[in-house]
């Protein structure tokens, strides 16, 4: 496996910079990884290369690039309200925003993987991947974890184009589980899943890791890939 730092050239022609992981041997399929809202930070980094360590070509566009450079917060409640107005800037771009620029790891991961491309997102991250489900040109599969604003009725409105698995957590603040019911019953094409976990939960640097949660997400999320990305 090898992993660096490359430069994506968006329809615009912004460069986004991207850590993309290349698997050993010829990759299997692709995966575009969506960051929380602390960046690409070492855990996103790190999801990037399992993935790599799986036959994927992975690639995390840094989503962030076109408000603030080189964005790598940790997890205290100051890098919460960083990352909190990062988003909200990002939010605000003008026209399609950030989304050009994840299409432009979606074109890049299949053009050098030459396979089927999916998408995976935690927290923010998991709202764009929705977002990209469904406006975004490429996908063969998307998955979000707790994706925050997904359950909006804005969000629930859009129709995704590809097959979508979502997890949700069942004590997760961001989230209520009335959103949730309302998202899955307005969506029975998703798979959803719900875990007795929190928000986070995946992040095995976050407080509300949750090691069991995150092994049957990660499991049903390899599970998902390999019947969509074949």
């Amino acid at each position: 496996m090898h992993s660096e730092w490359i430069s994506l050239e968006a329809a615009n022609g912004f460069h986004c910079p991207a850590w993309q992981a290349k698997p050993t041997g010829t990759p299997h399929a692709a995966v575009v990884v969506l960051q929380e809202i602390f960046g690409v930070n070492p855990h996103i980094r790190a999801v990037t290369e399992r993935f790599a360590a799986r036959g994927y070509l992975a690639i995390a566009p840094a989503l962030f690039a076109r408000v603030q450079a080189d964005v790598d917060l940790g997890y205290s409640p100051t890098d919460m309200q960083t990352g909190i107005a990062l988003k909200t800037a990002a939010e605000q771009l003008p026209g399609t925003g950030i989304l050009v620029d994840i299409q432009a790891a979606i074109d890049h991961a299949a053009a050098h993987s030459g396979r089927k491309v999916g998408v995976v997102g935690f927290c923010w991250g998991g709202l764009m991947a929705w977002q990209a489900a469904a406006q975004l040109q490429g996908l063969s599969a998307a998955v979000s974890y707790y994706g925050g604003g997904i359950t909006t009725s804005a969000e629930m409105a859009r129709q995704p184009h590809c097959p979508v698995l979502a997890h949700f957590a069942r004590q997760d603040h961001w989230i209520p589980m009335e959103g949730v019911q309302a998202f899955a019953a307005a969506h029975p094409e998703v798979q959803s899943h719900v875990y007795d976990a929190q928000h986070g939960f995946n992040c095995d640097q976050r407080s509300a890791y949750d090691e069991a949660a995150a092994v049957a997400a990660r499991n049903r999320t390899l599970t998902f890939f390999s019947q969509h990305l074949a």
